[in-house]
């Protein structure tokens, strides 16, 4: 009976619920629009006009971060392209009441989010403490972002060291930023170190010298490395060089950031070579830099012209026969900051005082070459000064070959790597005979094949 009743009651209800439905039918259904019900699965239009770029880099969500800059009042007026990269277009404009306190022109520069030609900016960040919760970096957007903080953060300490010139950054947005522009006078860029027209050798040698300089003062004073210094990221601006583009510079902590150094150096020296002037050797250089005591330096060592009246007067001259192959064995070398960075293998090597680590390299390398320097003095004033002892020597030493020979060859067998990759033509011709002598001999006492099965039969039959 009970039972009953339930579905009475549920028939009842569900009467009242047509009932109802039918009312709101009946009221609402003239504003049903019938032919625009989709059975089929929905799917999201893309319109590639959301997506569409004028010069690379001007979609409509760059427009917009652009027009939000003008509202806050920090760009009044937006102009034309001034240069374009492989990473970013820099436009022209002019600054609103809200710039920072920077009246006057301004440089916008906005990445690239559509066709990315700099595609290894992971290796730049990976290793960043900076960066180090930064997600989604296989994503273009969102890395360009990254990277464009990058540089607005970079920008301003360098800016605010005041020890290294570089355009005041004032805002940055998404992939937008916003900093000072560097002109002539004239309306027009201020030349680049690769476009600019020098006076004379002198002022060639000067840039030089103060590109060294500040190279140590963005590595002691700023802790940045620049990690792609060449005469395309350096503008002459008031006859001074200004440093640009500073997105992938990386501080000394990156695991890469000796590799950049050296890189930077490599650069810096092959732009002025093609100039004609006298270098300093790229090992030379490095030390200089990372080094945080120089030796019989009394001035400032945040004053660039301090550390250049220093490398006039410290450093060597690179020639034609001494420096270009120190130069190509500095650039193979595999630098080494501390214990951390040694392989497994090379432990063994570092206990025997084979490998010498960065710091004790750079601190030692000085007092090498000034011994070996010397060593060079006393033995040309010895030959000088004693023709007849010279030649009594030479007889001495012809006397006593052997001992020497041996010296020679136990010296060439500590120093000379183990392995076949290793071998001379002779060694691999004699090593090859004797093997074949051997297997010569080998065969003479080899037991032949049916004598070897009698004996094996004979020993299965016993047992």
């Amino acid at each position: 009976m009970a039972l009953d009743d339930d579905f009475t009651r549920l028939e009842v209800a569900r009467e009242s619920g047509e009932h109802d439905n039918s009312r709101i039918l009946e009221k609402y259904g003239h504003k049903i629009k019938t032919d625009e019900l989709s059975f089929g699965k929905g799917k999201t239009s893309k319109d590639k006009a959301n997506r569409a770029t004028v010069e690379n880099v001007l979609d409509p969500r760059t427009i917009k971060f652009l027009r939000a800059l003008t509202k806050r009042g920090i760009i009044s007026e937006f102009n034309g392209c001034i240069s374009t990269g492989k990473e970013a277009n820099v436009y022209h404009a002019l600054a609103g009441e809200n710039a920072g306190g920077t009246s006057g022109e301004l440089a916008i520069k906005i990445y690239k989010t559509s066709i990315l030609v700099f595609k290894d900016r992971e290796r730049y960040v990976d290793g960043e403490f900076r960066f180090r919760n930064s997600r989604s970096q296989h994503n273009p957007r969102k890395m360009i972002k990254i990277w464009a903080e990058k540089e607005f953060r970079n920008l301003k300490r360098i800016y605010m060291s005041g020890v290294v010139p570089a355009p005041q950054p004032i805002e940055v947005k998404s992939n937008v930023l916003v900093m000072e522009f560097l002109d002539r006078g004239d309306g027009a860029p201020s030349p680049r170190l690769k476009d600019y027209l020098y006076k004379d050798e002198l002022e060639i040698a000067r840039y030089y010298y103060k590109i060294l300089a500040y190279i140590r003062l963005l590595y002691q004073v700023c802790r940045l490395v620049h990690a792609d210094l060449s005469e395309y990221n350096m503008v002459v601006h008031d006859s001074k060089i200004y440093i640009i583009d500073v997105s992938q510079s990386v501080e000394p902590q990156h695991p890469m950031s000796l590799d950049f150094l050296r890189m930077d150096i490599k650069n810096v020296n092959g732009y002025f070579e093609k100039l004609g002037i006298e270098l300093f050797q790229e090992r030379m250089i490095f030390q200089f830099v990372i080094a945080e005591n120089l030796e019989g330096f009394a001035g400032d060592y945040r004053n660039a012209d301090d550390l250049v009246e220093y490398l006039v007067e410290k450093l060597p001259v690179k020639t034609p026969t001494q420096g270009v192959d120190e130069d190509d064995i500095f650039r193979s070398l595999h630098l080494v900051r501390n214990l951390g960075g040694l392989e497994e293998r090379d432990f063994d090597r570092f206990t025997d005082g084979k490998f010498d680590l960065l710091k004790s390299l750079i601190a030692n390398d000085r007092e090498r070459n000034a011994s070996s320097q010397q060593e060079q003095e006393r033995i040309g004033t010895s030959d000088e000064s004693s023709g007849d002892d010279s030649d009594d020597e030479i007889s001495e030493i012809e006397c006593s070959n052997g001992s020497d020979d041996n010296s020679e060859d136990d010296f060439d067998k500590e120093t000379k790597p183990k392995g076949k990759k290793f071998e001379d033509k002779d060694e691999k011709r004699q090593r090859k005979q004797d093997v074949k002598e051997a297997k010569k001999e080998k065969r003479k006492n080899k037991v032949k094949k049916h004598v070897k099965k009698q004996l094996i039969k004979k020993t299965k039959s016993k047992k």
